[in-house]
């Protein structure tokens, strides 16, 4: 049999030995022959099992003290909990014994190979995840339930609270809720939904009044004092202080509310469904859509590990549940992106948005961006840079297509530093509309632009399939006999490098007596005339006498 391979040993590790009991149990020795003389390794069946047991009197039979050859350790401390998963040797067992145990081990596996294996049901933890919350040595769990945590959800020390505490609680709920099944268990099944209350039922609604008297009574100076310290300690490390500040009823709403969400999301980390240290965000509904997003994005924790993030999009706040967007959505005022609109054709606009005048939009446009997008790494240093957000309006406001951002003062002259079209609109010739309105800006400017490097995947496809279409129109409608790629660059506003890494991939540049060559391919050329002609008047197209702009002088 092939030789298998032993998982990392983690906790405590044997020393190669044990006891009989567990030997009887678990393994016994085999022995065959390989090349030279190492043992080789097999994978103990029932069979081979039962065989073992019945030759047990034969005195020579020894396990291999080896270390390596020890049992591999769950990362719970725990061996394997089936026999499937024990790898053994036996390197003194004799000839014929071991031919016959590995015609045994052939035949069972035949016999066995189409059930499935067993699966480990215990929880397994990663060891080397520490929770976040500074000071914490990831042990205990807000629910009481479990030995350790990874997330400041399950935090007890983030909560202000310890271990025990946490576990003294759990206690207590669960008392709590046995009581209450013991009661619905014996009212009526067929009560009626707006019975009169029970007396039991009268008392406790009036106790829970009395308790809720001095919620709003508000702070004594001590516990303001208190609660401000623990603030500048922690800042945003620890949860602030919640005592005194309602009712103890209240409170303990909570606390058990904190204490099942964080079970909930316990048994999704379990499940595989949530794993630490990398991206929760799975979807997030934006309008009409639910997109699923491609990358991380540095959102907060709080809404990270939620899995669906909530997006107004007109506003772009993003939330944790739909119910909060849909009371965001009756109360927002917004219906297009902040700034000024300098274009407008048709449905399609684009708005200037100055990221020192509106700094919470600009960042929360790039960490929704970032969703999208890998080689971005501005998320909140948004004020040197100026973002142009296209927009398609129908009678509820002006959706987001895409946008593009560029520096105030560029030194390279960079036209845009990042670029994204939302995945919704994708395909639909919005991304090459963008392209071409950052260089009808660097017309404006008089100046020649080229994009922020490094361009991700999908924006180099763009923008060498732009590149490609203006040098072609460009040739198509030349009339001349000498072209210069200088005077392409001044009436495109393409950077010449771009023009020639570009001639050079449709083989229209050549070298020869020592001088550089553009070669003008008809075919290309009427390939492309083609395409535009069945391709008809299409509004995917930027018309400069629709740009209300004047490049912005100082900022």
């Amino acid at each position: 049999m092939p030789r298998t391979r032993q998982r990392p040993l983690t906790g405590s590790v044997s020393d190669g030995t044990e006891d009989s009991d567990s030997s009887a149990e678990r393994e016994q020795t085999n022995s065959s022959e390989s090349d030279g003389n190492m043992p080789k390794r097999q994978r103990l069946t029932r069979a081979s099992t039962r065989l073992s047991q019945s030759s047990q009197d034969t005195p020579d039979l020894k396990r291999a003290a080896d270390h390596d050859e020890s049992p591999p350790l769950t990362p719970t401390g725990n061996a394997p909990s089936s026999e499937s998963e024990l790898d053994i040797s036996s390197p003194n067992a004799s000839h014929d014994e071991s031919q016959s145990k590995d015609q045994a081990n052939r035949d069972s596996d035949k016999d066995l190979s189409h059930r499935p294996k067993r699966r480990r049901c215990h929880e397994t933890y990663n060891f080397n995840m520490k929770c976040p919350t500074p000071g914490c040595n990831s042990l205990g769990h807000l629910t009481g339930k479990h030995e350790r945590h990874f997330a400041i959800s399950g935090c007890p020390l983030y909560h202000n609270l310890s271990a025990d505490e946490c576990k003294v609680k759990a206690v207590s709920r669960e008392k709590q809720e046995e009581e209450m099944k013991t009661q619905d268990e014996g009212n009526s099944r067929h009560a009626t939904r707006h019975q009169t209350p029970t007396p039991k039922q009268s008392r406790y609604k009036e106790q829970v009044a009395e308790m809720r008297k001095g919620r709003n009574s508000g702070l004594q100076k001590e516990q303001k004092e208190k609660h401000m310290e623990h603030r500048q300690t922690y800042d945003n490390t620890r949860e602030p202080l919640l005592e005194n500040i309602t009712s103890d009823y209240d409170l303990e709403l909570f606390r058990k509310a904190q204490a099942r969400a964080s079970e909930d999301l316990e048994k999704l980390r379990i499940q595989g469904q949530i794993t630490e240290g990398s991206n929760m965000i799975k979807t997030i509904v934006f309008g009409r859509y639910e997109l699923d997003t491609w990358y991380h994005s540095p959102y907060p924790e709080e809404y990270a590990r939620l899995g669906r993030l909530y997006v107004c999009e007109f506003c772009l706040k993003y939330m944790k549940s739909q119910t909060i967007l849909r009371r965001h959505m009756a109360k927002c005022v917004w219906k297009h992106p902040p700034g000024d609109e300098v274009y407008r054709k048709g449905s399609i606009s684009v708005f200037e948005v100055d990221g020192k005048k509106n700094k919470i939009y600009c960042q929360n446009l790039c960490l929704l961006a970032k969703l999208f997008l890998d080689h971005k790494t501005l998320y909140y240093d948004v004020e040197p840079f100026l973002f142009y957000v296209m927009t398609e309006a129908d009678n509820t406001g002006c959706h987001l297509v895409g946008y593009f951002s560029k520096e105030k003062n560029s030194f390279l002259n960079y036209n845009v530093s990042c670029i994204l079209t939302m995945p919704q609109y994708m395909r639909q010739g919005f991304g090459k509309m963008l392209i071409d309105f950052s260089y009808l800006l660097s017309k404006v400017e008089e100046k020649v632009g080229s994009p922020e490097r490094p361009l991700s995947d999908l924006g180099l496809i763009s923008y060498r399939s732009y590149w490609k279409e203006v040098l072609l129109r460009y040739m198509h409608n030349f009339q001349g006999k000498e072209i210069s790629i200088k005077e392409i660059s001044q009436e495109t506003a393409v950077n010449p490098v771009d023009i020639v890494s570009t001639l050079q991939s449709l083989q229209m540049l050549k070298y020869w007596k020592g001088k550089h060559l553009v070669l003008k391919r008809q075919d290309l050329i009427d390939e492309w005339k083609a395409k535009e002609i069945k391709r008809g008047n299409s509004n995917k197209t930027i018309d400069p006498s629709s740009l209300k702009w004047t490049p912005p002088k100082g900022t």
